[in-house]
């Protein structure tokens, strides 16, 4: 038995170490529920589906890694960027903020956690892709409005990507959602992937192109 265990190890890591090596660049999508693919095959949220698309294209040094945890808020975020740092992620991909909205977080709050999560990643060397979220209406204006200034503001101050709404022609769609109304179904990340694609190829062109 533990010649059998220590067997079992020397192939965990000797797969590890396959994977680091044959994937030079890392993308870490931090996010919650909608990002980590509640009510799905792990397979069809969105971020692997985009890992399936870049191989596809031919683009094969890219690993896709999905930090994401159902129910987390941007409070999180800095602890798993931590820990998922030991990866030298080369894109980090932030999806958070619908869960501190939805429990009535502070704006300033809201923004001072994302901004410390950007900073840091940047200082790392990684370049960020920000996705926006929205809120329902009966939030009210002044809330909603304030929420979705958050992180157009983020990505002026840090010169990044944005993506102005990750649900952008799925959310309130009853085709592309599960009975919830709230988390994409399988049909629904396959349209968040089509859309957010695009932007991600040509995010790692860049990337790469500013590689020494």
């Amino acid at each position: 038995m533990r010649q059998v265990r220590i067997i079992a190890w020397i192939l965990f890591f000797t797969g590890c170490f396959s994977c680091s090596a044959q994937a030079e660049r890392v993308v870490l999508f931090l996010g919650d529920s909608l990002t980590a693919g509640l009510g799905v095959e792990p397979e069809e949220a969105y971020p692997q589906l985009l890992g399936a698309m870049l191989v596809r294209d031919g683009i094969t040094d890219v690993r896709i890694v999905n930090g994401s945890i159902s129910g987390s808020t941007s409070a999180s975020a800095m602890t798993r960027l931590k820990w998922y740092g030991k990866l030298h992620p080369s894109v980090l991909f932030l999806a958070l903020g619908a869960n501190d909205g939805l429990r009535g977080l502070t704006i300033e709050e809201i923004a001072k956690n994302l901004a410390e999560v950007i900073s840091t990643a940047q200082a790392q060397g990684m370049s960020v892709i920000l996705a926006g979220m929205e809120l329902p209406p009966n939030y009210g204006d002044a809330y909603t409005g304030a929420f979705r200034k958050v992180y157009l503001d983020l990505a002026a101050r840090y010169a990044i990507e944005l993506i102005p709404f990750l649900l952008e022609g799925v959310g309130g769609v009853a085709a592309l959602n599960q009975a919830d109304s709230i988390h994409p179904n399988g049909e629904g990340h396959r349209k968040i992937a089509l859309q957010v694609y695009p932007l991600l190829k040509q995010h790692l062109a860049t990337h790469a192109a500013k590689k020494p």
